[in-house]
Formats: structure tokens, C-alpha cells, sequence
């Protein structure tokens, strides 16, 4: 199992340390997702409920979920060694065609070629890889040993490029390549105050209240206090809230999922392929440009990451709550979530061949 009191230890990133609990990692995530399931399922109304709970077009217990999970790893990071990350060019260059040119490719190549005679589904797919995660890869990276830094920074950068490029890029492998390639063309005209909400509830907010804690804390009380008294503090909230918000998750959607599970498979198939696929791309990627284990960790799961949230909210403000579409998006952090568990557990025993000998020790 994954120790994460030894990961939470890492002298470089600050102190920290999370409940004994947290080393049975891979099980409470199956029970929260079966417990979401069967409270999706036997709970009538459940469902309808939750999704009544909204700001906008976004999920208030989703958003609650994953603002808690988010806040204390935005708070270990060192702001103040952002600056050289941001000179790395060859992180920033490779990230940025990872996320928004080899990532949105391979999602529109699987999901024509798995998913041809089903085009609800494979548009909301295509809509998945558009969304460029800015949220659950932080806890994916951390679990790993990444650097937090460039984390946080890359995930700066990717919030940007989805303000600017998500519409333009729907536009374009909806319309303009499938028509170029003798193709079914979608119409779809997307939402930019959603795109800009999702950016602002599962980004800003939680950077803000990161920085600030750090910001403040340091100030009054030091770094060393901080890292070593103040963040051990608030560090099991990570857990509860990516736990909180699995539950969530299942549950809005127990009763779709258990009632069409050959639909399902259907969509998770070409899911589970773009996310391994990204992972080995980026990772392979990230090593020719010789970035580094704790880099190259970062680069991986930024890759392979997706932000549901967004795809999920532009596929019900697109096409409806319980369309083909919504349905693909719900999926999609259904099959993310187990793979890049599974994913943090094998950048984990590739780190003693690929770590410096003094960063293993950490």
C-alpha cells in the first residue's frame, strides 16, 4: 500500500503528515466508490437531489469535495521557487503539447475508432480530452512524489489555455477535422462563462486560500512552523475530501451506471486507453528530455489528467443532464480515478532506478 506518511515527510516540499489510514489508500477509494453506487441506487431521489445542488453550472458538493482536497496541497507548495519552474522551458514547452495537442488527438482518435457507431457518447468523449485537468492531478502528483512546484505552476498554465483554446479546439475536432475527414460533424456552442466558472471554483479559489495560508503563516509564525506544525494540521483533509468527493460523484450517477453497464464498458474502454496512454507517452516524453524523476512525474499525470468537472458541466449545459454526452463525461473520472491510483503505485517503483539516491532516502 501507499505510505503517504512517508511521501507527506519529504524534507524538499515541506512537512506534513497524513492519517495511518491514508496507507490503505487503494481501499477506501473502492469503498467510497461502492458506497456512492449503492447510495446512488438505493436511495430514490438521491440523484436528482444532488444534481439540484448547483452554483451555476457547477456541482456545490463535487466543488465542496474537491476544495477541501485541494486546499492543503496548494498550501505546501513553495511560492517562492515557482520562478524556476517558470524558466524551464523545456517542462513548459513539452506540457503544453502534451496537454492541448497530443492529448485531445489521441482522445478523438480513440473515440472514433472504439466508439463509431455510438455519437453521443464519443462526443462527450472528444469533450473529456479537451478538458485539461486542473484539479485531482495535484493529489495524483503528490502521491507520487512530484514536484509540487511545477505542479502547481503547469496546472497555472493549463487554467489559461482552457480559457483561450477550449471553445476553439471544440470547434475544430467537432466540426472542422471530422468534416475534413469525410466525417459526422456535432454542432456545439460552448458556454464560456462555465469554462471560466470551472477555472475559477476548482482552481482560484483553492490557489488563493494556498497561498494566503502560506503567505500569512510564514509571516506571523515562520516557515519552519509552518511546515512543521501548521500543515501536518491540516493535511488529512486531503483524504476526506477526494473520499467525499468519489462518494458524490457515484452517487449522482449510481442508478445511469447500474442500469447500463454494456454502455459503460463501452465508454470506459477507449478512457482506460487515453489515460494509460497519455501517462506512457508523457512519461517517455518527460525522460528523452531528460527532466528528471520528480519532473517527469509532474509532466505524466498533468497529461493524463482530465478536468471532469468542466467536461461534465459543458456536456449538461451542451446537451442535457441525461444525454449520451453527460453520460461519457460522468465515466470519464469513474475510470480516472482507479487508473491513476494504479498509475501513482508504478511511478513509485520506477522512482529508486530513476531518483537521485538522496532524493529516495527522502
Amino acid at each position: 500500500m501507499i505510505d503517504l506518511r512517508a511521501v507527506e515527510s519529504r524534507p524538499a516540499h515541506g512537512a506534513g503528515r497524513l492519517s495511518t489510514t491514508d496507507r490503505w489508500l487503494p481501499v477506501w477509494i473502492v469503498a467510497a466508490m461502492l458506497g456512492g453506487l449503492a447510495l446512488g441506487r438505493l436511495v430514490p431521489g438521491l440523484d436528482e437531489a444532488l444534481a439540484g445542488l448547483e452554483i451555476g453550472s457547477v456541482s456545490a458538493p463535487i466543488a465542496l469535495g474537491l476544495l477541501v482536497m485541494m486546499y492543503p496541497v496548494l498550501a505546501k507548495v513553495r511560492y517562492d521557487q515557482t520562478r524556476g519552474v517558470l524558466a524551464d522551458r523545456r517542462l513548459l514547452v513539452l506540457s503544453l503539447v502534451l496537454n492541448w495537442v497530443v492529448g485531445p488527438a489521441l482522445m478523438f482518435g480513440l473515440a472514433w475508432l472504439l466508439l463509431p457507431d455510438l455519437p453521443e457518447y464519443r462526443t462527450g468523449l472528444i469533450v473529456v480530452g479537451l478538458a485539461r485537468c486542473i484539479a485531482m492531478v495535484l493529489i495524483w502528483n503528490d502521491l507520487a512524489c512530484g514536484d509540487r512546484e511545477a505542479a502547481a505552476v503547469l496546472v497555472a498554465v493549463n487554467s489559461v489555455f482552457q480559457l483561450v483554446a477550449f471553445a476553439g479546439l471544440g470547434w475544430f475536432y467537432l466540426q472542422t477535422l471530422p468534416g475534413w475527414l469525410g466525417l459526422e460533424t456535432t454542432t456545439a456552442e460552448f458556454s464560456m462563462a462555465a469554462i471560466a466558472l470551472s477555472v475559477l471554483v476548482f482552481l482560484g479559489i483553492p490557489l488563493a486560500a494556498g497561498f494566503g495560508s502560506r503567505l500569512l503563516g510564514e509571516r506571523v509564525k515562520g516557515r519552519a512552523w509552518y511546515e512543521t506544525r501548521f500543515l501536518p494540521r491540516i493535511s488529512p483533509l486531503v483524504l476526506w475530501g477526494l473520499l467525499f468527493t468519489i462518494v458524490m460523484l457515484f452517487a449522482l450517477q449510481g442508478d445511469a451506471i447500474t442500469r447500463r453497464p454494456w454502455d459503460v464498458a463501452r465508454i470506459a474502454l477507449p478512457l482506460l486507453l487515453y489515460f494509460v496512454g497519455m501517462f506512457v507517452v508523457a512519461w517517455g516524453a518527460a525522460r528523452v528530455a531528460r527532466l528528471g524523476y520528480a519532473r517527469t512525474v509532474t509532466v505524466a499525470f498533468t497529461a493524463a489528467g482530465n478536468n471532469f468537472e468542466l467536461a461534465i458541466a459543458v456536456a449538461i449545459g451542451t446537451w442535457g443532464a441525461t444525454s449520451g454526452q453527460a453520460l461519457a463525461g460522468v465515466v470519464g473520472p469513474l475510470i480516472e480515478v482507479p487508473v491513476l491510483v494504479a498509475l501513482v503505485y508504478v511511478s513509485l517503483a520506477l522512482r529508486p532506478r530513476l531518483a537521485p539516491d538522496r532524493e529516495v532516502l527522502r
